[in-house]
């Protein structure tokens, strides 16, 4: 199974409904996405560390994502500056970086490490069965819902299969090159693991169905918000609906 080290924290957030902290994180997704300005990218970047620091999360495990992050940001910085074009900023010999190109990829900065924050607090925080439950509560398609729990459940029994083959392979003298011959029997390896997929899904599925399975799955677990996280979601909306408010009306706030 997935490691959850955010899960297994304890705090305030970790003590809201499930139901509340996705859509939290949802409405807060949908804002950054759209911001324009970096001044309130970066406001929302102080909410998205507000947030992460009460949810008490272990800090090695979240420096470690967030290095992830950044990697593949870092690579943006080192295109768009000096491909983007408009305004130049600052030349480099033969490399002309533009002020724009600098604007996005800052913004693009903020806004990647506050959704990640966001989530690591709401989201991570949660195991993935009551993320199932909770998005099946919230009126999500079954389909998808069943989609995450298995996919969840089962992608690491796709690995071990791969790993178990690719060992098999190697002890048969198995050498990975450059080759024609890599190349087909690797294929020849995915091909095994996807057949041996879905003999195991349908076995799973006939498993399923004589244990009494009608399409639904049946938890002991029932959500209720109580009158603390209704009123944590209208704060939340409440702070994130002004960032995009002030981001509609920029050009009047500014002057």
């Amino acid at each position: 199974m997935f490691d959850e080290p955010f899960a297994r924290r304890s705090s305030i957030v970790h003590s809201l409904d499930p139901r509340i902290r996705l859509v939290m994180a949802m409405i807060f997704a949908v804002v950054v996405a759209v911001l324009h300005q970096a001044t309130l990218a970066g406001i929302a970047l102080g909410l998205a560390c507000a947030i992460f620091m009460v949810s008490n999360p272990p800090v090695r495990q979240a420096l470690n994502r967030l290095l992830v992050v950044n990697t593949f940001v870092l690579f943006l910085w080192l295109i768009v500056p000096w491909t983007m074009p408009g305004e130049l900023w600052l030349a480099l010999g033969p490399i002309k970086i533009s002020r724009p190109g600098i604007e996005l990829a800052w913004l693009v900065t903020l806004k990647s490490n506050a959704l990640v924050l966001v989530f690591l607090a709401l989201v991570a925080s949660m195991d993935a069965p009551t993320i199932g439950h909770a998005l099946g509560r919230l009126g999500f398609p079954a389909k998808l819902v069943f989609l995450f729990l298995f996919t969840y459940r089962y992608v690491h029994v796709l690995a071990q299969e791969w790993q178990r083959l690719l060992v098999a392979a190697r002890l048969r003298g198995f050498i990975p090159r450059t080759n024609m011959h890599t190349y087909r029997t690797l294929g020849n390896l995915l091909a095994m693991v996807f057949v041996n997929s879905y003999d195991r899904s349908t076995r799973v599925y006939q498993a399923m169905r004589l244990r009494g399975f009608s399409g639904q799955f049946v938890s002991v677990r029932h959500f209720q918000a109580n009158h603390g996280d209704l009123l944590t979601l209208v704060l939340w909306t409440s702070l994130v609906l002004v960032i995009l408010i002030m981001d509609l009306f920029w050009e009047f706030i500014r002057v």
